[in-house]
């Protein structure tokens, strides 16, 4: 037999075996761990943000800290009725950032915005702005013309999320994403009971990849749960921060559903499991699941700048009174 007859069977045999590891390893199930719940925490006073955004700082005296990273600071505008407005549409005027990412979600009415790359845009129910900031940007954001005009109800959140070391000085970036760009995927339900659905703005999720690109694994999804008493699991990575925000209605959440958010708390879960477990208490609960790679690395944060030095602070300071942001 020749030596090239033998090298033929011998990769076909290899190639059989490979196959039959790859269809053995894709059909089983990887066991459930469930994720515990570290804390809860309680829903923060809300203050105002310019004239149009009364927020609240959903993440508290852990905003900028090591234990949410990469998420930085997190603001909620609850619903809230504007009167017609035939003025300057409210809003935040220009102001800087540096060294991170603006995510904004627009639920109810439209967030305008415009910075000075010349990018800009409008954002309406469902809708979502991704900018990155990174080594320097002006922005402005504000009711956009036409609510302003209409009147209505004004429901948005905004999410700061860190760039590491290496990305802090790339070149600032808009992300436009309209809600029909945004997959929505079936959360099926256990213990005999319905699921719910979620929209994959970041990361994925069964199968489905969110249109957002970011620097770092990012997993950020909008779910809703319609039916009171209802149970999804949620696949997370173990080794990444998850958080669990209830948007409208309640929930319990944790390994055992024991623990029990209302509305704009937050479920800080631990690190370890693979699945988060959620049980709505009301009729249309709707949360936000966020997660990411943790960054270590120094937060260093003053304003609208988050670096990893106070020395660094200090340049953005002065590159931006120098007018080098935007650039």
């Amino acid at each position: 037999m020749s030596k090239i007859y033998i090298l033929i069977i011998t990769l076909s045999v290899l190639t059989s075996l490979a196959s039959g590891l790859e269809q053995s390893c894709s059909n089983s199930e990887m066991p459930i761990s469930l994720r515990k719940v570290e804390r809860i925490l309680p829903r923060a006073s809300p203050h105002w943000v310019g004239d149009a955004f009364r927020v609240h700082p959903v993440f508290g005296n852990l905003a900028f800290s090591s234990r949410l990273s990469p998420f930085l600071m997190f603001d909620y505008a609850a619903p809230k009725k504007f009167e017609r407005n035939n003025r300057s549409p409210r809003g935040v005027g220009q102001h800087p950032h540096r060294g991170f990412e603006t995510v904004t979600l627009a639920f109810q009415g439209e967030v305008e915005h415009k910075d000075s790359t010349g990018n800009g845009g409008v954002i309406g129910a469902g809708d979502v702005q991704w900018m990155t900031a990174g080594r320097g940007i002006i922005h402005q954001e504000y009711h956009s013309k036409k609510f302003s005009k209409a009147g209505g109800t004004f429901e948005m959140c905004q999410l700061w999320l860190n760039l590491p070391r290496k990305y802090k000085m790339t070149a600032p970036r808009y992300q436009g994403i309209s809600a029909k760009e945004i997959p929505t995927v079936e959360l099926p339900g256990i213990d005999g009971g319905g699921g719910g659905t979620a929209r994959v703005i970041a990361g994925t999720l069964h199968g489905k990849k969110g249109p957002a690109m970011t620097f770092t694994a990012v997993q950020l999804w909008d779910v809703n749960i319609p039916v009171e008493g209802d149970t999804v699991e949620i696949p997370t990575d173990p080794r990444h921060l998850c958080v669990v925000f209830v948007r409208r209605g309640s929930a319990l959440i944790g390994q055992d559903k024991e623990h029990a958010a209302g509305p704009q708390s937050v479920a800080l879960m631990e690190l370890g499991g693979n699945v988060v477990r959620i049980q709505a208490r009301e009729k249309e609960t709707s949360l936000l699941i966020m997660g990411g790679e943790i960054i270590d690395e120094t937060i260093v944060a003053r304003g609208p700048f988050v670096m990893n030095t106070q020395e660094e602070i200090r340049q953005a300071n002065i590159d931006y009174h120098e007018g080098r942001f935007g650039q």
